[in-house]
This record gives structure tokens, sequence and C-alpha cells, in this order.
């Protein structure tokens, strides 16, 4: 029974949420007050709390692991990332205090807990949205993430401080982990793919980080986070993360539902709630003013500052440790965070566009070195997008003898010697920087049809008159683009069926003579 109306509620709720184009953690949350008010009534067991808390616990763990294995230690170190990160954290924290001791007259160290609790900005939101856009990768993605990890690393400081929990001296052995990398390196040669692979994750992230970090005095968040950080070079590191993925987010969902049957909102914690969504819009403009500060353009600054803008799922996991009474307000402010963020993160793109004439007022005269303009030198032929598929088109027009430049949003696929350089082709403002003069011909091996969209209309307004080629994963895809500029669309998995025939072919015929 107790399967049935948790995996029914959630479902539902869930269900009705993404209905409305809203996240479906608003959903879970809203299912968790419904259980709170009617669960008894239909039969859920007193049992349901303390299993939804483990799950929920379970659920956090790996989300830390897959933290973990995402994490750039470098990329962390980054002026813009450390500072606009800790600057955040600082101002967003003094504001909140000294607005909770003046207006309701908290004690000082609970204003101040509070305060850093909604100083945090969503991982799992701001990962979601970034991640349906291809953007995880882009600068501004990669600058929000890495905010985002040291915002999670300063809420595991704050719940280890005040755990209540003591290291033991066994605790210092934890200095000692690198030394185990060849081992769970070698764990991870051995479960392959697919399930074992998923089950190295959980064990790993569950039993060694967790559970191991807990038996000597230490958080059991921290421990699932290292675990994850020790595995972040590895050649699958990627692969785990994904496969992890729905694990994971099943898990999370009793997270939520725990958060919705912690207690019923009251007049006040509607009242703080709503006060706090009001706030909400502050949070992003400082972000906006701190990246700006930081060098970066508008654009990026704008885009990396609104994926920022909602409250964390973190500061309830503080909440639920150590401010159990805030909890309900917490989550209901969580959830409207979500309910105004959602909808202006899928309008992000067109609102830059309506608002570039006054958010460009604000840039600073030196740029980010991430954003300087492209020079394609000699090239003739441009690919735009450098996953398998572009990197495979790339090599083909190089090994005909053209000269061949490719561009992508991931600065780690930049190349000198295959002469690949960063650039966002979905940013307006990169076309009026790139020196079109002698290409003939563009390929778009981009994964996502906006991205294409956008790059094919800007390089007709730009003047290219040379071919425009687009690779396609529908047939529907082809009249857009068309429309949009682009002479010829391929279709990718047609393109992947001729080229097998084709080896094939030159197989049997080359047996044959």
């Amino acid at each position: 029974m107790f399967e049935v109306l948790i995996l029914s509620f959630a479902f539902v709720f869930g269900i009705a949420a993404r209905h409305l184009n809203l996240p479906p953690l608003v959903g879970f949350l809203a299912a968790g007050f419904a259980l709170n008010a009617f669960g008894p009534s239909v039969g859920l067991p007193d049992e349901a709390g303390p299993l939804l808390e483990h799950l929920a616990h379970l659920g956090v763990l790996l989300l830390l692991f897959t933290i973990g294995l995402k994490l750039n230690i470098r990329s962390l170190a980054e002026p813009v990332v450390l500072g606009s990160a800790l600057l955040h954290l600082a101002l967003t924290a003094l504001i909140f205090t000294v607005g909770f001791l003046v207006l309701l007259s908290l004690p000082l160290e609970t204003a101040l807990l509070l305060a850093i609790a909604l100083s945090f900005s969503s991982t799992v939101l701001a990962a979601k949205v970034l991640e349906s856009k291809r953007e995880l990768r882009a600068l501004h993605g990669r600058i929000a993430i890495g905010i985002l990890i040291i915002q999670d690393l300063a809420a595991l400081a704050v719940l280890s401080i005040y755990s209540g929990q003591s290291p033991s001296p066994w605790a210092l052995l934890v200095f000692l982990l690198p030394l185990l990398r060849p081992v769970l390196y070698w764990l991870m040669s051995v479960a392959q793919h697919d399930e074992m692979l998923v089950l190295t994750g959980a064990v790993l992230a569950i039993a060694v980080g967790g559970m191991g970090f807990e038996m000597v005095g230490l958080s059991s968040e921290v421990g699932a986070l290292v675990m994850g950080l020790l595995l972040a070079h590895h050649p699958r590191a990627q692969e785990l993360s994904k496969a992890l993925w729905g694990l994971k987010e099943v898990l999370l969902i009793s997270f939520f539902l725990q958060i919705g049957m912690a207690g019923l909102p009251d007049t006040q914690a509607l009242l703080f709630a709503l006060a706090l969504a009001v706030a909400l819009p502050l949070k992003g403009l400082l972000f906006f003013a701190l990246l700006i500060a930081f060098r970066l353009r508008a654009r990026n600054a704008f885009l990396g500052s609104l994926s920022l803008t909602a409250y964390s799922e973190f500061g309830l996991i503080v909440a639920s440790s150590i401010l159990e009474a805030w909890l309900v307000p917490l989550a209901i402010a969580v959830a409207l965070s979500f309910v105004m963020a959602a909808p202006l993160n899928r309008l992000a793109h067109s609102l830059f566009d309506r608002w570039e004439r006054h958010l460009t007022r604000f840039e600073r005269g030196s740029r980010h070195p991430d954003e300087q303009p492209v020079n394609l030198g000699a090239a003739t032929v441009l690919v735009l997008g450098m996953g398998r598929t572009g990197s495979a088109a790339y090599d083909f027009f190089h090994d005909k003898g053209l000269e061949v430049a490719g561009i992508d949003s991931d600065p780690n696929k930049t190349d000198s010697q295959r002469r690949v350089f960063y650039g966002d082709i979905e940013d307006v403002g990169f076309w009026h920087h790139l020196d079109l003069d002698g290409l003939t011909a563009v390929t778009l091996a981009t994964p996502e049809m906006e991205s294409k969209l956008i790059a094919s209309r800007e390089l007709r307004k730009a003047g290219f008159t040379g071919q425009l080629i687009a690779g396609i994963h529908y047939q529907d895809e082809a009249e857009p683009l068309r429309d949009a500029g682009v002479d010829q669309t391929y279709l990718l998995m047609t393109g992947a069926g001729i080229g097998i025939a084709e080896k094939t072919w030159e197989k049997l015929h080359g047996d044959a003579s």
C-alpha cells in the first residue's frame, strides 16, 4: 500500500506540474503536502515517514556523488566562479540576516542559518535547465555550475559544523583516499557498462562514501562528494553520471515528498514564502552585477544569473537537519521560486534579445578571456559543433586538403592542431565579431535545432552567400532550416546507414578482387 500511494500521488502531481510547464519538483512538493493532509484517511502507514526519509537520504548522496563526478577543481579556482560565488553568498546572507533580525526579531543564530540557506541557488533546476538547452558546457553554463558547486560545498560545511558529529582519530585516513584511485579505476573497468556500472556507482556513493565517512564521524554527504571527485577524471565518469541519473531522480522524489509531509503550511508560513518570492529578483540582479564586474558580456551574465535565480533544495537539506521548524515555509518558498524561474529560463534567449540594448550598457570595457572574438584565418570551410558528427566532418574536409576550422561552445574541445575555436553560436553578438571573408561553406553539426536556426539566420544576415549544410535528426526539421537559409539538409541516421553500407561494399569488393 505504501508504494502504491507514494507513487500515485507523486505521479499525479508531477504530471499536473509538467502540464502547467512547471518543474515536476513543484508537483512532488505539492504531493507531499497532499499526503500529509489525506494520507491517513487513504491508508498511508505510520512507517511511511521514516522510510521516505531513508530513501531521501540515499537520493541526496547520489546527487552529491554525481556532482563530484563533474567537478573540475581548476575551474572552481577561476576568479569569476570563486569570486562571484563567495561574494554573492556573503552579501545575500548579510542582507537576509539583517532583514530577519529587524523584521522578524529572530535570534541571531537562527537568522544567520536561515539567511545562509536562502543564499544558495538550486542545483537541480539549473542543471536541468542548462542540460535541456545543451548549455552545460557553454561559458555561462560552466560558470553557473561552478558557482553552484561552491555553494554546495558551503552547504556541506554548514551541515558538518552543526551536525554535532565529532570526527574520530580515524578521520585522518580520508587524506589517504587519493591513494585508492587506482583501485577505484580498476573497479570501474571491471564493472564495464549497464547495470554493473550503476551498481558500482551506488556502492561507492552510499556504502564507501556515505557509510564510510559516518563511521569515522564525518558527514556522509561529504563522503559521497569525495568519492565522486576521486572518479572525476576517469574516462567513463560522464557515462556513470548519466547511468545514475534516473536512479538519483527517483530517490530524490522521496526527498521532496518528505519535505511536504513535514507539515502543512499555516498563514504565517505562506506569507513568509510569498515575501521571499517577492525578494527573489534581487538574487538574480546581484548575480548579474557580479558577473558583469568579472568582465563577462551582458549576454552570458544574463543567462548565467537567470539560471541561478531560484532558491535551493540544498537549503532544504540544511533546514531538514538544523532548522526543522522552518522547513515547511522554506519548502513553499523553494517551490514558488521554481514556479517563477522555470518559464523565465525557457524564454532566456528571447528575453535577452528584447532587452539587449539596455543590458549591454552595463558591460565593462575589457572582456573575459573566453569571450574574445574568433579569427578563422584562411579557412574556407567552417564546421559548427565539434561532437562526433562535427569531428568526423572536420576530419573528412581536412583529408580532402581543404582549409577547415571548427567552432564549439565547449572550451575543452578547442584544439590548436585541429584549429577548433571556442564560440557560442547562439550568441547573436558572437557573429558581429566573426570575420566570414574567405568562407565558401558552413556545416551545421550542433545537436540542438535552435542553435542551427540561430546560426543560419545570423550567417545570412551577416552576408554569407556560400553553401550552408545542416545535419538533422528528424525529417520535419528540414523545412524550418531551409526557411532560415540552409541550402541542404542531411538526415544523420540515413547517413550512418549509408556509411555502414559503403564500408560493407568496400570490404566485399576488396575480397572479390
